[in-house]
């Protein structure tokens, strides 16, 4: 759980300091783009957070589920976003792009450190 807190602070950290240098269209812009990769990261960890804890084994299974999920959701946000809301593409997909690479990763890495943990562990 405390990752997912790290990871909407750094976030909307990293939102803020966009958001001195831009207008505030461009801005709003910007936080649609990074509002839904933030919360399907954090949801994401919290689910893999619980399911290592409880079935290691089933991980892979739950996180092959969970990519077909995320594929539709992202999908689904974006056309929504873009094609109904009318939201500037370009500020947007930067958002959308950085933070969804940026959390990822560092979701990656906190992953690999708990099945390390778990190697280690007797």
């Amino acid at each position: 759980m405390k990752a997912a807190v790290w990871m909407a602070a750094v976030s909307l950290a990293a939102w803020a300091a966009v958001a001195l240098f831009v207008d505030h269209g461009t801005a709003a812009d910007v936080l649609l783009g990074l509002l839904a990769p933030v919360a399907v990261a954090i949801v994401s960890w919290v689910v893999v957070e619980r399911a290592h804890a409880r079935a290691p084994e089933r991980l892979t299974a739950l996180m092959i589920k969970a990519f077909a999920a995320k594929m539709v959701v992202f999908g689904a946000y974006v056309a929504v976003m873009i094609g109904l809301l009318a939201r500037r593409p370009g500020p947007f997909v930067a958002g959308f792009t950085v933070s969804f690479v940026g959390l990822y990763a560092w979701e990656a890495a906190l992953m690999q450190r708990m099945m390390s943990r778990a190697r280690r562990a007797p």
